[in-house]
């Protein structure tokens, strides 16, 4: 029995030894390591690491239903207008000897329909994509718009963001209408902090976005020229039709002095210095002050000289020798302001007061005043009864450069009746100012009152009244349901035709009036509906 245990233990030990031996033979395997995420509290909310680096990044984004209601008067317009928008957005920040490394790329995408919501800004843009469908009438519209994409480092910004003019940029509203300063643009700043909550930036910015065109005379009939001698590229001058625009100067004069032929000056304005922007300011527990510069380059191209002379004023003969006056110089628009933002919690937490003030010649955008590039040269207003010019200049009949004037205010309020009921109230106005001498012979075309007149109805000093209140509920976090309504009106100076009511604009060779009925005022009511989740 001892033997056959023994012979027993002694196999059992063998084969041990055996499959030890093969098994040290065989490879060993690692599993790799899982490599989790991980949170990067360092950077804020919701911020994680990129796996494998040390780049802390932020995936965020919006979903928006608008509807919105515009009052028209004209059957022609639509009063409904709807969008769709979603958004996403990547931060991304890595820390440095230098401070922190920041990228920031925002897109929204958006389908949107009815009057209001047709933008010919988009399209010059061209980030904006019109339906040809059958009966839609342009009124479709499909947009991809890179709202902000950004690098920030050691003070330095470089990219697409929002303007360091801006200071209040419709912070507490929906339609966004009132009187004031908003724009994502093309930039290059540097930021100085000076600690205790001063800092100053200065900032080299892209013209175009802040561009409105150079008034030119762009009348279609053969208004201001002797018959048959109306220059054929002066029809369908404009800023969307691609064609070249063209202001036609003075360069010939009878013994009274009155302009009697004129050349084509391209009025279309190039790019050849950047727009600089100054801003001061100062945050604080209580709230924020700012205050902001910026100057604007103006500047028109050559005369058109192949397409020679025009009589004017009845001229039937064109003077033998005419001398081309000398191309107008560049103009430098500027523009000031000032902001206030005061945290009241006194009264509930999470209330805001703002105050913001500007001024500015030949800076129509950046007082808040014009509206956005896009707009045609004669921009009709959202109402329709008559048109507006929204230019920063206009040109003589003697080839000079007149900035408009313009200034505006705004007054806002943000009350949080409870943490998921909050309404804003906002008031703003803005006023236009074109230099008289427009309305004298040395206006648009020149010569006498006869032809002055024609332009007087787009060339009048006006101003626009805006006033709106929202709500909004919150019933969970980042979920919004809205609704604003706002009144906007328009105050022109002197009285000219009603269209929607009949009235035509005056007929060539009138001295005022036109027919029908006329009118100095134009008032509006917009409400705006609105769910959007943010994530």
């Amino acid at each position: 029995m001892k033997l056959v245990k023994s012979l027993l233990l002694g196999s059992a030990a063998g084969l041990c030894a055996v499959a030890g031996a093969q098994a040290a033979d065989l490879p060993m395997r690692k599993a790799a390591p899982v490599e989790y995420v991980r949170v990067c509290t360092a950077s804020g909310a919701g911020f994680f690491y990129i796996p494998g680096t040390d780049t802390c990044l932020r995936i965020g984004g919006r979903a928006r239903m608008d509807y919105q209601y515009t009052e028209q008067t004209r059957r022609n317009a639509s009063t409904s207008g709807y969008l769709a928008l979603g958004r996403i957005s990547f931060d991304a920040r890595t820390q440095t000897p230098y401070g922190s490394l920041r990228t920031f790329v925002r897109i929204d995408m958006a389908n949107r329909s009815g009057g209001y919501l047709k933008s010919g800004t988009q399209e010059r843009r061209a980030n904006a994509f019109t339906a040809t469908g059958a009966d839609t009438n342009g009124q479709l519209q499909k947009y991809v718009e890179i709202d902000k994409a950004f690098v920030q480092f050691a003070g330095i910004t470089a990219g697409r963001a929002q303007s360091f003019y801006d200071f209040y940029a419709g912070d507490i509203e929906m339609i966004g209408g009132s009187i004031s300063s908003s724009t994502n643009t093309n930039l290059l700043a540097y930021t100085a902090t000076f600690g205790g909550g001063f800092s100053a930036t200065v900032s080299m910015e892209d013209p175009v976005h802040r561009r409105a065109p150079v008034f030119y005379n762009v009348a279609t009939g053969t208004t201001g020229f002797a018959a048959g001698a109306t220059p054929a590229a002066q029809s369908g001058v404009n800023f969307l039709t691609g064609a070249v625009p063209l202001a036609f100067v003075a360069t010939g004069f009878n013994a009274a002095g009155v302009p009697v032929s004129a050349n084509a000056l391209d009025v279309s304005q190039r790019s050849y210095m950047p727009d600089f922007v100054g801003a001061l300011r100062y945050d604080a527990p209580w709230g924020a002050v700012q205050v902001s510069g910026a100057v604007h380059e103006i500047k028109v191209g050559e005369y058109v000289t192949g397409l020679g002379s025009f009589p004017v004023n009845g001229a039937a003969v064109v003077p033998a020798t005419t001398v081309l006056p000398r191309i107008p110089s560049a103009e430098y628009g500027w523009a000031v302001q000032g902001g206030v933002k005061l945290n009241v919690p006194q009264i509930a937490p999470g209330d805001q007061l703002w105050l913001q003030a500007a001024y500015g010649e030949g800076a129509g955008q950046y007082t808040g005043v014009n509206g956005p590039p896009g707009f045609d040269t004669i921009t009709s207003s959202n109402i329709g009864r008559f048109n507006v010019n929204q230019v920063d200049a206009a040109l003589t009949a003697r080839g000079q450069v007149r900035l408009t004037q313009t200034y505006g205010g705004f007054i806002g309020f943000l009350h949080y009746w409870t943490p998921e009921w909050r309404q804003a109230l906002f008031a703003s106005h803005g006023q236009v100012i074109y230099d008289s001498i427009l309305r004298t012979s040395q206006g648009p075309a020149g010569g006498t009152a006869t032809v002055r007149s024609i332009f007087d109805p787009t060339l009048r000093s006006y101003g626009i009244t805006y006033v709106g209140s929202n709500l909004i509920w919150s019933p969970v976090r980042d979920l919004d349901i809205g609704v604003e309504v706002a009144y906007e009106r328009i105050d022109i100076r002197g009285r000219v035709a009603d269209t929607s009511k009949g009235g035509t604009v005056p007929a060539a060779g009138a001295v005022a009036g036109g027919t029908g009925r006329v009118t100095g005022v134009d008032d509006n009511i917009l409400a705006r509906l609105r769910v959007q989740r943010d994530f």
